[in-house]
Order: structure tokens, then sequence, then C-alpha cells
């Protein structure tokens, strides 16, 4: 056949052939393929870094969250703990360690406050919403929203901190009101006096701010949240902050400062008692009221930022600041407050675990008359920079005390210096009333007479002593009067050396001069020391016609919620000490002190007053202490390191002083007569009698016989007798 011969390969074959002649280029690519092997070997390095990498953090992870599970365990397990060993929130109101003292005045209005006021038990429904608001906008404004700690507050708190330059937990702590709530409940832990040095140490704990002490109070926080509702929180977070001037709890807080409950205070309270929760002690109106003011329109602003005001509501609180009430305003009775609370028991008093209620003889009125006219007398007559110190003791003649100062600039706290009851110092002749009174109860007469010479006593173990009159200058023969209105030392040391220095002693401790009294003859002359409230109180016995008294502030002390009181009047008059005639011959010699002699300073116009001066050797005390028919004033001046006042004598500011305070504490009183007993001109005879009087001359009594310590050689031994002696010179 014809196409056999011209035979061709078979078409299989040449496809092979053409397949294989088609893939030939691809043996071109052997040597990349060679090439190759090495790049696994690459491959399997990075492979093993990659899965060592890998496992790595395949490890690490499961760590992670295995431990982040160990974690949420333990704080479940934690939050369990708690949550099973909190009791019901009644318990948690309130648990003081201390209790109150609230102490009213004469008219039984409250005007100062010791320990930790608590005023009752508040919740979160009963308050003022404008307080409940403003608390929440202050403190944690997410407060209905978490679970106890707030993650975005931590971190905004830490934020703050590190741009400020503190460290993360220094400064702003982005605590929530839970947590804030953990930290007043101590965790849990109460306070145990045999575990602790003193409840300071155990707060001091409780606010301790380190890492672990920050976990376990967040898990605390937790368990709160678990137990308790928010309200019920909320409730006790607004029972226990303490917010200043000893006031545990917003009820407490909203009585101190503004005389109401806190149910019932405005926008503008509200703001002011929140803002207090920053910084309680910096930021009390009692302290600084314009700075408390000013942390109030912060927080304004944040109640309205927050929808919590509107716009006008905002606007009228800013405008209309909150202000304190009449008795927290006067910050009246520092001192005398400190004064009363000694009255009672310290267990029911400066350690009370009970609250207690004390009611006093304490004038809020006259307070604030013996306060204006001490700083009216520094202001205007003493010079700018002085450090000398004032006091001031009123009260009424059968020893209730109305008014106390002890001292300028009290800082409203508990605690200050009292000069009035705590600094004895000599009395200069303050102290010679009490010489007269003992003349005149043996029988003296306001004109009887005694000559002002020189003297010269042998005093045993000390020698020879001359005492001298304030000016230098000797008077002659001058009546007991006219020797007391001039304050003449020579004719005090004769008639106290003729009555005999025992019956001046007598007299003056009688009238409730405890204070070691000096055995020499200069203590007619007040070389004794003695406290402002012993002299003002022996004053006020020479008015009551020379019947002894008690300061006393006290009229009773109960405990709260109960009406039979435990601790009734403390103080008042005594036994009689000098004849009523005798003090009644004694005030009008004291009165023409003030009427014409060393006094006159302290006359008031239109109004009978009786007082004495006393300035001490080298003037480091000045006195000047009176009386009207209505109260009894005593002010004492000088340095509290004993240094001598210049230019000043008890007959100047002291007087002033006196009269500045009496003026104030008379205003809208009516003029009453002194119960005095004028005497009758003094017969002219003279009877002798060795220098010390001359004679008898009171024409309203029969002449009383001369007492035998009036006899010369009597007192030659007296004289001769004495032991030694502390000499000083009066005003």
């Amino acid at each position: 056949m014809a196409g056999t011969g011209n035979k061709k390969p078979p078409l299989v074959a040449d496809k092979r052939r053409g397949a294989k002649a088609a893939q030939k280029p691809q043996p071109r690519r052997k040597p990349t393929r060679r090439k190759s092997a090495p790049a696994r070997r690459r491959k399997g390095i990075v492979g093993m870094i990659t899965g060592l990498f890998r496992w790595i953090f395949t490890l690490i992870w499961r760590l992670v969250w295995r431990g982040a599970a160990v974690v949420v365990l333990l704080i479940a397990a934690g939050v369990f703990y708690f949550y099973s060993t909190l009791p019901p929130v009644e318990e948690l109101l309130d648990a003081r360690a201390r209790g109150s003292v609230t102490l009213m005045d004469r008219d039984g209005q409250v005007f100062a406050w010791r320990g930790e006021q608590f005023g009752g038990q508040i919740t979160a429904d009963s308050v003022s919403p404008y307080l409940k608001n403003a608390i929440i906008a202050t403190e944690d404004k997410r407060f209905y929203n978490h679970f106890g700690v707030s993650p975005r507050g931590v971190a905004s708190a830490i934020k703050i901190n590190l741009s400020e330059g503190r460290g993360p937990l220094s400064g702003h702590g982005g605590s929530t009101i839970t947590q804030q709530t953990a930290k007043l409940l101590c965790l849990g832990v109460p306070y145990d006096p045999s575990e602790w040095k003193n409840e300071a140490a155990y707060e001091a704990d409780c606010r301790t701010g380190s890492m672990w002490r920050k976990i376990k109070e967040a898990v605390y926080a937790m368990g709160l949240e678990a137990r308790y509702s928010k309200d019920e929180i909320l409730s006790v977070y607004m029972n226990r902050a303490f917010l200043g001037a000893g006031s545990r709890g917003f009820e407490a807080a909203a009585q101190r400062y503004f005389g109401k409950s806190a149910a019932q205070v405005d926008p503008a309270e509200a703001a002011m008692l929140a803002g207090l929760l920053v910084a309680p002690t910096r930021y009390a109106p009692t302290n600084d009221l314009e700075r408390s003011q000013r942390r109030a329109q912060t927080v304004l602003r944040l109640m309205a930022d927050q929808g919590y005001l509107t716009s006008a509501e905002e606007q009228a609180a800013q405008a209309n600041p909150a202000e304190l009430s009449a008795a927290a305003e006067a910050r009246a009775g520092g001192y005398y407050a400190d004064w009363v609370m000694d009255s009672g028991p310290d267990f029911l008093t400066r350690d009370t675990t009970e609250d207690v209620i004390l009611r006093t003889t304490f004038d809020p009125r006259l307070q604030r008359a013996a306060e204006d006219a001490l700083d009216e007398v520094f202001k205007t007559k003493v010079r700018d920079g002085s450090k000398a110190q004032a006091a001031i003791v009123v009260m009424s003649s059968d020893g209730a005390v109305r008014a106390m100062v002890g001292g300028r600039k009290f800082k409203g706290v508990a605690g200050h210096f009292n000069r009035a009851i705590m600094a004895k110092r000599q009395t200069g002749s303050a102290f010679k009333p009490f010489v007269y009174a003992a003349a005149l109860e043996l029988g003296y007469g306001a004109f009887d007479t005694v000559v002002d010479e020189p003297l010269t006593l042998n005093v045993p173990g000390s020698g020879a002593w001359t005492p001298r009159n304030y000016d230098g200058q000797f008077h002659g023969r001058v009546t007991l009067a006219e020797a007391l209105k001039d304050s003449l030392n020579i004719p005090a040391v004769k008639v106290s050396e003729a009555v005999g220095r025992e019956n001046v002693r007598k007299v003056a401790e009688d009238f409730g001069i405890v204070s070691d009294l000096a055995a020499g003859p200069a203590l007619a002359l007040g070389a004794s020391e003695s406290t402002l409230l012993e002299m003002t109180g022996a004053y006020a016995g020479i008015l009551n016609g020379g019947t002894s008294v008690r300061p006393y502030g006290l009229l009773e002390l109960r405990l709260k919620g109960d009406d039979t009181p435990l601790i009734g009047q403390d103080g008042g008059m005594g036994e009689r000490v000098i004849s009523r005639e005798a003090a009644e011959q004694l005030i009008f010699m004291m009165s023409q002190v003030v009427e014409n002699g060393t006094g006159r300073r302290a006359r008031l116009e239109g109004r009978e007053a009786a007082g004495k001066t006393g300035t001490t050797q080298a003037a480091r005390d000045a006195w000047f202490l009176g009386f009207t028919a209505d109260y009894v004033a005593g002010v004492w001046m000088g340095y509290d390191d004993n240094t001598p006042l210049t230019g000043v004598t008890g007959g100047g500011l002291p007087a002033e002083i006196w009269r500045e305070v009496m003026v104030r504490v008379h205003d809208g009183l009516p003029a009453r007569p002194l119960p005095m007993r004028r005497p009758a001109a003094p017969a002219p005879a003279p009877v002798q009698g060795g220098g010390n009087t001359a004679n008898s001359g009171n024409a309203e009594r029969a002449p009383q016989p001369v007492p035998p310590s009036r006899e010369p050689d009597l007192v030659e031994r007296i004289i001769d007798d004495v032991l030694g002696g502390l000499f000083g010179r009066g005003n």
C-alpha cells in the first residue's frame, strides 16, 4: 500500500517525544532545585526559633490564664468570706469608740461640743436629695454603675499622679465611695483598746496606703457590694465620715455647722458639707468660712455638670453661699468648755463612751462682751505684735461663771493653755481687800486711821525688810479707806501685822484662795500666787455679803435621751467668812478705789462699781478685779514667760479692759446700787494705837473694843516670830 512505504513514526510516540521536547526547559531549572536544599535548611532554623517562641508564648499564656483563674478564685473566696462575715447594715452606722459631750448654755442652747458628735442614724433615703447628690458628684460619679472598684477611676488617678510628679499610688487614689466605706470600717477590724496604744494609732493603721492594704480594701469593697445595696453602702458612708470639728457623720455636721438636720440642708449647705470630705479639718467652716465656701462653689459646679442641679439652682446657690449657725459662728466658750469639762469625772466627759449633755451657767452674750472688750483694747491701746496676754472671768455673786477668756487668739480647739485657771501669778495689791476684811471683822472701821510712815521689820532668816509705797512717798495719818483707795503699802502691812497674819490668811483662804499663801509680812502686799478664777471667786464672796463661793459652771450632767441627771450643780455659795456689816463696809472702801483712787479708769458712767488694782514687783503681773450689783469680773494681764510689762499697772490697761467688759455686760440692764454701808464721818479725837490705828469713828455702830491683837506688845511678838517671806510691792 502506498501509505505503507512512507510509514511515519507512530503518532503517539511522536507526541511523547513532543511532550518531552516541550518539557526540556524544565531541566534547566534543576540548578534552582539543587539550590533549594540549603533554603529548606534555613527555613528549619527559623521554624525552630518560631516554634520556640510559640512554645514560650503558649506556656506564658497558660500560666497567665491559669494564674488569673487562681487570682479570680482567691478574690472570689475573699469576697465570699467578707460577704459571709458582714453584719446587718444597722450595726455599721455608729461604731464610735468614744462618745460625745454637748454643752448647753444657761438658756438651754448648744454652745460647744467635745468628743465625736453623732447626730443620729440617717439613711440615703432620709437625707436631703441635694446632699446625697453632692456626695456622689464629688466623690464617685459612677457609684451606681461599678462593682465596688472602678478601674477607670484608678487609671485616671494614676495618670493624674504621674502628671503631677508623684508616684502612681501617691496623691489621688481613685477610690470609690465603697472603698472609702471599707476604709471607714477598717476592713471589718473593730477597735480593741488592749491591742492599740490609742484610738489615733488604730485609725492611722486603717488609713495606711500600702499596695497590700489597697488590695484587701478592694476585695472588702466588693464584699460590701455583694452584701449590701448601693443605698445601704452610701448610708454607712454618710454616718461614719469625719467632717471636722468633732463631727462624725453628716447629721452631726449639719447640726454642728448649720443648726439643722441633714434632711433640711439646701444646695449651698449640701455642697459645703460634701466639700469637707476631701480635707475635713482644712475646709471646716468654723476654721475658715471663706475657704469652705470656695470649696462649696466647686462642688456646686460639679453637681450642675452632672445634671443634679439646673443652671438656675446652681446660680442661686452660688449667689447665696452657706452661712454658719449663730452658735457655730460665735465659736464661743472654747476656754470655758475646756474648764467645765473638768467638772465631771473623765469617764463621763473626756473619755466618755456615751453621748453626754452638760447644762452649764455659760452666757454667750457675756462671753461675746468679754471677747470684744479684750479685742478692742488690744487693737487700740496695745502696740502691734505685742505678745502680752490677758485673761478675763465674769461670774455672778453666787460663783456661777458666765464667761471666761483664757487668753488671746484661741483657735477653737480643745486643750489650749487657759490662763484664767492654769496660770498662778502673784496677786500684788489685789490681795489687800482681804487684809482690810480681817480688820473690819475684828472691829476696825473704814475711817479708823493708820500712820503711813517709814517702817522696817526684822524678819527672822531674812533680816530687815522695809516696805515702800508705789509712789515712794509717805502720807502720814490716813484712814483705812484712804489707804485702800490709794493702795498704800505701809498701812496695809501695819494693819496686817496688827490683826495678825493668820487672821488675814484665814479670811483669804475661807473666801476661796486655796493656793499657798506667803508666811511673811509681805503677805499683805500680795506676794502669794493665785489664779484669776480663785481671785474673782473671792471677790464674789465680798459682793454677796461675806459668804464664800466656789466658782462653778456645771448645772447638771445627763446622758443623751435621759431626763434624769447623773450629776448636779458643782459649786456655789458656802459658809460665811465675814459679817454682812464688815462686807458692806469693805464694798464701800473698794468703791472709793474706782471712784477716785487707783482704779479710776474702771469707773462706769451712771453705775456704781467697786474693785481693786494690783501690780506685782517689776510689773510682771497687772490685775483689776471688781464688781457691780449684778456681776463680778476679774482681769489679769502679763506675759507667759514672766517678762515685765512696760508701762502697765493694774490701774491702767487691766482697768480699761474691765471697764470695756462691764459696759458691754450691763448693756440694757438697769443700774442698781451696790450693797454697801457708808460710814459716818470719823470722831475728831484720835486714840493712839502704836501707829497702827488712831480712832474708831464709825457712827453707825457703837465703838468696838480694841482687839487684843492690836496691842503693840503682841505686834512685836508676831514680827519677831515670823519665818521669812516673799517680798513684793503693790499698786
